[in-house]
């Protein structure tokens, strides 16, 4: 792959010289393109199982490494500098996109398909990939490297972390047709599975341990994995008791996700999304 071998190229360059800064402005255009149409991700799925293209990840890094700041000010009431590497996404009508007015911001080097919904104010960060349907609500952020799939509601104030660094860390990845309520928290890594519910409030980092009581089983990461929320898991926040004599004393309990049931007919009927909003 051509931009592959000038990303290895300019991987070993401290410094870019004056007589390969347009070289670089091409490489540096060329990927962010690739990114914007999807012709390249930061993950993809393969045999059933996620793998990070490290090279891509890397040669993100390089746009911070080697941009400078640039003022991108419209004038006195609107100012803000940024790297000249990482401009904000164009975005175009015929691409089928909604962005409605209020205050998002779209970072270039991030895939949104058609039929994408993203209400004010959210933020699209570099390397992130949605897919097909997915709705960003309002006030959610999608982090650097974040995967979405298609249908996926990301209800208001929600987050899904960035994983940028370290190059071989497996970003956040969400699955196809997967509700996440609102406040919601998903970091470190996390994969959501296809059809999983997230109830409003709950939080998932890689470290946490899941308590499946449908299956009276405790769901945790592997070594030299990431954790995964089973498909058609349905979540809630809860707590569990600490039994140490300091905390049986002062009555505390810890916030732990719990998974109370898994996807039926009536939590489809409940998180069914509404066509009507959906650009077609």
């Amino acid at each position: 792959m051509e931009l592959k071998q000038e990303f290895e190229y300019f991987l070993e360059q401290k410094e870019i010289k004056i007589n390969e800064q347009e070289r670089y402005s091409v490489f540096a255009v060329e990927l962010l393109s690739q990114l914007n149409q999807g012709k390249i991700r930061v993950a993809e799925q393969i045999d059933g199982v996620w793998h990070t293209n490290i090279w891509i990840k890397e040669a993100i890094l390089l746009l911070f490494k080697f941009g400078k700041l640039t003022d991108y000010s419209i004038d006195n009431n609107f100012r803000y500098y940024d790297k000249d590497t990482i401009p904000l996404r164009p975005i175009f009508k015929e691409e089928n996109i909604r962005i409605v007015p209020g205050g998002s911001s779209v970072r270039s080097g991030s895939y949104i398909a058609k039929g994408v919904i993203v209400m004010p104010p959210a933020y699209i960060n570099i390397g992130a990939y949605i897919d097909e349907g997915t709705m960003v609500d309002s006030h959610a952020l999608v982090g650097s490297c974040a995967q979405l799939g298609k249908n996926i509601h990301l209800s208001a104030a929600s987050q899904i972390g960035g994983v940028l660094e370290p190059a071989n860390a497996l970003p956040v990845i969400i699955e196809d047709n997967v509700m996440i309520g609102g406040n919601c928290g998903i970091y470190e890594g996390v994969i959501v599975r296809k059809g999983a519910v997230l109830g409003s409030g709950v939080i998932i980092t890689s470290s946490m341990k899941i308590f499946d009581i449908v299956n009276d089983n405790v769901i945790q990461k592997g070594e030299g994995k990431t954790l995964e929320i089973p498909e058609n898991a349905v979540v809630v926040a809860g707590s569990r008791i600490l039994n140490s004599d300091f905390a049986k004393t002062n009555g505390l309990s810890i916030y732990t996700p719990i998974i109370i049931k898994y996807r039926d007919k009536s939590t489809s009927a409940k998180t069914a999304l509404n066509e009507i909003l959906r650009i077609k």
